[in-house]
């Protein structure tokens, strides 16, 4: 279990720089290209999720999918954890993504942003609980080897992104 942990943490913190660059930099190289805005929105749901008048349902969901992730993780490192208790880290980190684009004012912090990705964390953490339910002790192996590859085809992915742009 050690050595699965270990991996686990590797995988997580590579995640958090992906995540980083994708949220608070916008996928820009060089990072002198970001936008410079600093706007707050604290009505969910309300005006920041609606475009030409209807809600953005892609922006929620690419939201809530960025951050199942971090559920999963969380979940594998805080295995003897409550499920509420495995929910504050995800919540905690999408709240320090909102917070940190307002203070470097590289984006909107938004509180539909924070529920949604709550809600992503939420979802990774009920996804481990269920993997760990149907695969037992092989949960985390066989999570850490999806994760591996996951982590593998979205580095590709953002790097034949960022070599296009």
């Amino acid at each position: 279990m050690k050595k699965e942990q270990k991996l686990t943490k590797i995988l997580f913190a590579i995640y958090l720089v992906i995540l980083t660059w994708i949220i608070l930099f916008k996928m820009q190289v060089p990072i002198g290209d970001l936008p410079n805005i600093r706007n707050i929105n604290l009505v969910p749901y309300g005006q920041s999720a609606i475009v030409n008048g209807r809600i953005d349902l892609e922006e929620i969901i690419y939201n809530a999918v960025a951050f199942i992730p971090v559920g999963v993780y969380v979940a594998m490192l805080g295995s003897g954890w409550s499920f509420w208790k495995k929910i504050l880290p995800a919540a905690g980190i999408s709240l320090i993504y909102e917070i940190l684009q307002y203070a470097f004012a590289i984006g909107a912090t938004d509180i539909t942003d924070l529920i949604n990705n709550t809600i992503g964390g939420i979802v990774g953490i009920l996804i481990t609980m269920l993997f760990s339910m149907m695969l037992k002790e092989r949960a985390y192996k066989v999570l850490n080897i999806l994760a591996a590859i996951g982590t593998v085809l979205v580095v590709g992915l953002l790097t034949m992104l960022s070599v296009v742009n």
